[in-house]
C-alpha cells in the first residue's frame, strides 16, 4: 500500500425506535445511508494500519483530524480531535463506551459491535462493522459502516453502493 490512498466510508444508520416495516423501507432505500470520500495518508507500524485524514465540518471553520487504526482482524479504532473529539473503538462481540464531544455538548455515545470483517490486500484494505449505537445508556440505531482504503495509483478505486 502507498502512503497516498483514498477512503470512502460509508455509514447506515437504522433508528430502532421505529416501526419494523419502516426500519425495512429505510433499508432498502438507502434514504439514510452517507457517504464520504476523501485523500488520506496510510502507514503499517507493528503490523497495524493507520488512516489519517482531515475531515470539514459544514458551517463552521477549522477541520477535525481523523486516525483510523486497524490491528488484525478484530479491532478497529477511530479518534476524532479537533471541533468534535472522540475515541471509538470496535472490537468483535463487545461493547465500548466513549465520550462523544461536539460544538454543542458532550454525550456518552455506547458502541456494541456484533460483527466485523476484515480483508487486507496490496493495495486496499476493505472493513465492514455492523454495531449498536447508544447514547447516554439509550438504545438509538443499528448502524453498519464500510471503509475502502485504497492505493491512489492503483485505479482501483470505485465508489461504495
Amino acid at each position: 500500500m502507498t502512503k497516498d490512498v483514498l477512503v470512502s466510508i460509508s455509514g447506515h444508520h437504522i433508528d430502532i425506535m421505529a416501526e419494523p416495516e419502516d426500519q425495512v423501507k429505510a433499508l432498502e432505500s438507502g434514504q439514510d445511508a452517507i457517504e464520504v470520500v476523501t485523500p488520506a495518508s496510510y502507514y503499517c507500524r507493528g503490523g497495524k494500519h493507520y488512516i489519517l485524514y482531515d475531515e470539514v465540518m459544514e458551517g463552521m471553520p477549522g477541520t477535525i483530524k481523523n486516525r483510523i487504526k486497524i490491528t488484525g482482524t478484530d479491532s478497529v479504532e477511530i479518534v476524532k480531535s479537533g471541533l468534535s473529539s472522540s475515541h471509538m473503538i470496535f472490537e468483535k462481540n463487545r461493547k465500548n463506551l466513549t465520550y462523544y464531544r461536539t460544538p454543542y455538548g458532550q454525550m456518552l455515545v455506547g458502541v456494541n459491535t456484533r460483527n466485523m470483517e476484515v480483508s487486507v490486500e496490496d493495495d486496499r484494505i476493505n472493513v465492514q462493522v455492523d454495531y449498536e449505537l447508544d447514547v447516554n445508556h439509550e438504545p438509538l440505531a443499528d448502524c453498519k459502516i464500510r471503509l475502502d482504503i485504497v492505493s491512489k495509483n492503483s485505479g482501483e478505486f470505485s465508489v461504495l453502493n
